[in-house]
């Protein structure tokens, strides 16, 4: 599944590339890509209320896209970030010597989207950063830094059996300190989230919790215990 995030450069790229990233996006509006919907959403205020469908039948035109490209680069306006541009003094960098993964996303595989996408985000605190498809066959959801990918498969990828007696988990997810795991156990817990494993100190100076998907994956959430 790709990703529709645009990569913004440390250093201001130039003109002509910043042009092609804004008929990259209007031609991903036009040809429906849903995981495009939301980072509109995200950056052009106009849209900021909108489901994911009625942002791709909005009319969305180069204007648009070029606003949104010049405020993924911290500039107000696609005319602001031109100024900008002929202002900066570019400098030659050297290539990295060596690659920075910058972030993560565990993929879940569920049977049920639309099932799944309501634990998370009724319960689990998590928003819907889009959904493809129709019906959905795959999804994302965020909280805070943390981003999940649903992936709808027909039958189970791990013998529940097998995941259950080796307590196999599908993805870790962490919060800072000992008073926030407390916190978002005793959110998840008046929500109504079934847990397989409560709130417990671990030898290892952690306290975590496991809570389980309608699916049988096995969600870990901790912190330092102290």
């Amino acid at each position: 599944m790709p990703t529709y995030d645009l990569i913004v450069e440390a250093h201001m790229p130039n003109l002509e590339n910043l042009k092609k990233q804004a008929k990259l996006l209007l031609r991903w509006h036009r040809e429906r890509h849903y995981p495009v919907a939301a980072q509109i959403r995200r950056h052009l205020p106009c849209f900021l209320n909108m489901p994911d469908s009625e942002i791709l039948a909005a009319s969305f035109k180069l204007s648009d896209a070029q606003e949104m490209v010049a405020r993924q680069h911290g500039f107000d306006s696609w005319q602001a970030l031109k100024a900008g541009l002929s202002t900066t003094t570019h400098k030659v960098k050297s290539p990295p010597s060596k690659a920075t993964i910058v972030g993560a996303e565990p993929q879940l595989f569920v049977t049920e989207i639309k099932r799944s996408c309501e634990l998370f985000c009724e319960k689990l605190g998590f928003t819907l950063v889009f959904s493809y498809g129709n019906p959905p066959y795959y999804a994302q959801v965020g909280r805070d830094a943390a981003r999940l990918n649903l992936r709808c498969v027909e039958l189970p990828v791990i013998q529940s059996t097998i995941r259950e007696r080796e307590e196999l988990l599908s993805v870790s997810l962490t919060v800072a300190t000992a008073d926030e795991i407390k916190l978002l156990f005793l959110e998840f817990q008046s929500a109504g989230v079934a847990f397989h494993q409560t709130l417990k100190k671990q030898p290892w100076g952690a306290k975590n919790f496991v809570v389980k998907d309608p699916d049988g994956n096995l969600l870990l959430f901790a912190g330092p215990a102290n």
